[in-house]
């Protein structure tokens, strides 16, 4: 998606991945190699202006190796804080952004401390390398201490642990945001989020029943984690509202699945502020053309039929091999306001027999 976006500005793009099928290779040169293979990151380095990245799990010793050969957006320090959960969260509490309760935990004997100190149910994660509910184990109670540390115990020593207090949250926001080279900062409005096992399943823009004052709280939030970062590019941070209050979950430094709605709701998608972004390039227009929901599709592909029926409904298909858990695609409805998205959304879950998928937002809409 992102060399799509690239291609009307006029930039080419050269994909490294150490898959000879990743799905950017479809409408992109594609580079199959390592991301420690120093002889090929130097001959990549050597054809590109820009390097940048949509997966947040890249080494951060690949992307300092790169810096040191060419421009690397974002940088490589904010890649690394983003990249543990241990920094990311006191980096928040540091910028004012409150967060569930943590505690770093590197043995045994740290979970025990830790849950006796935040209580359950508590969530055990890995600090590195965890996304869509990967990595994570939830303790309902005390008595799961053991079988936490027998599913994550061992990923102590190579990636550390965080045991994280569960919030009973009343709802997820994410703010989409872009941050330029020259410091122009611009987001896309707040986007309502439903997840499944993890994993993002709907979203919602501009999310309703939202305040101007939780909004604004949340963007400052956004602008002030960007600036202390000088990070450039788009970003998402994941926020939990509970009552009047904002909690920082999580920051994805990168496009994101909860953005994807920006592709055909927004004047600019983050796909193409994130190239402007990175090449120096005027920021786009954030603003929205009405009202977008996104479906993700996890595992396989439905039929496209019923979305492609309805008139601004967009069908995003991956080419990925299908896998159980694995984004494989999405699709966007759109529509001039609230009512009339309900409407086609409505129409679009029956069809795609997806009533339940759908059912959080409709509902919310009506």
């Amino acid at each position: 998606m992102l060399s799509l976006a690239a291609a009307p500005l006029g930039v080419r793009t050269l994909v490294v991945d150490g898959s000879a099928d990743a799905c950017a290779g479809q409408v992109s040169e594609l580079v199959v190699a390592d991301w420690n293979d120093d002889e090929a990151l130097e001959a990549f380095a050597a054809r590109v202006d820009v390097v940048t990245f949509d997966f947040e799990n890249v080494p951060a010793a690949t992307a300092e190796r790169l810096a040191g050969l060419t421009n690397v957006f974002p940088n490589p320090g904010a890649l690394s804080v983003a990249q543990d959960r241990l920094a990311e969260k006191t980096l928040f509490r540091a910028s004012g952004l409150n967060t569930p309760d943590f505690e770093p935990v590197d043995n045994r004997d740290d979970l025990v401390r830790a849950v006796a100190r935040i209580g359950a149910p508590a969530i055990l994660k890995t600090r590195r390398l965890g996304y869509d509910g990967k990595g994570q184990f939830r303790l309902k109670t005390a008595d799961d201490i053991d079988a936490a540390w027998a599913a994550l115990g061992e990923a102590a020593a190579s990636v550390g642990l965080i045991l994280e207090a569960f919030v009973p949250f009343d709802r997820e926001l994410s703010v989409v945001a872009v941050r330029g080279r020259d410091g122009a900062f611009r987001t896309w409005p707040l986007t309502r989020n439903w997840h499944v096992d993890g994993v993002l399943s709907l979203s919602l823009a501009p999310a309703p029943g939202t305040s101007d004052a939780l909004e604004q709280a949340a963007i400052s939030h956004a602008r002030t984690i960007a600036e202390t970062l000088d990070y450039v590019g788009v970003f998402a941070l994941e926020l939990f509202v509970c009552g009047a209050e904002l909690l920082g979950n999580e920051m994805a430094p990168r496009v994101h699945n909860s953005g994807h709605w920006t592709i055909e709701g927004a004047h600019t998608s983050q796909f193409e502020n994130h190239v402007r972004a990175v090449l120096g390039l005027p920021l786009g227009d954030t603003g929205v053309r009405g009202a977008s929901a996104m479906l993700n599709w996890i595992g396989d592909m439905p039929d496209p039929t019923p979305v492609l029926m309805v008139a601004d409904g967009h069908w995003h298909d991956y080419g990925k091999e299908a896998r159980p858990g694995r984004k494989v695609g999405h699709a966007t409805l759109c529509a001039p306001d609230a009512g009339s998205l309900r409407t086609k959304l409505a129409a679009a879950g029956a069809a795609l027999g997806r009533d339940e998928q759908v059912a959080p937002a409709v509902d919310l809409l009506g």
